[in-house]
């Protein structure tokens, strides 16, 4: 199962489709309306620092990468995957690329960061199964749409450990404070 990365251009149609026919759980604006995605589109929300890549398998839309602060020394991503993809390990294959593609960027990027739900564990397995380190638990720092709280958690890989295929573990615990 190969995956194929295809930069958004002005599928503004299919983008709307591939937003309001499949279920966001974990992202803010889970249910996005046309008139939302089309206005953000408009808004520079898919550039403007950012890239924005379809994710195809099979010459079909499977996913979008939102690769956020682009700019920056620490990008930020979104990734959404199509309801009937989820659990079949295109998670991996997607954030492995993401590393590729990120440090190999002509402005060096120390860090790749990435948050998500502590009940996303589709998500939390698939950092950890590509390299990225659990980095930091968050309590109530998550707003759900409902006007709850969830915990999230922080995770990242940094250029060293991708460059020599490792991972560095953390010092959380190495003081009591």
């Amino acid at each position: 199962m190969s995956v194929v990365f295809k930069k958004l251009q002005d599928e503004v149609d299919e983008l709307v489709d591939f937003i309001t026919s499949n279920e966001w759980p974990f992202h803010a604006g889970e249910k996005s309306t046309k008139e939302q995605i089309i206005n953000s589109f408009k808004n520079g929300w898919y550039g403007d620092g950012r890239e924005t890549f379809w994710i195809e398998k099979n010459q079909a839309k499977v996913g979008l990468i939102i690769i956020h602060d682009i700019q920056d020394t620490i990008p930020l991503f979104d990734l959404r995957i199509q309801n009937n993809e989820r659990g079949k390990g295109i998670g991996t294959q997607i954030l492995l690329w993401l590393q590729d593609y990120i440090f190999n960027l002509p402005n060096e990027k120390i860090r790749i960061e990435a948050y998500t739900r502590s009940d996303n564990l589709a998500m939390r397995k698939a950092f950890t199964k590509s390299g990225f380190v659990k980095e930091g638990y968050l309590r109530n720092a998550w707003e759900n749409n409902d006007g709850g709280y969830s915990d999230a958690l922080c995770y990242a890989v940094i250029r060293e450990d991708w460059e020599k295929h490792t991972i560095t573990p953390i010092k959380i615990d190495d003081l009591p404070y």
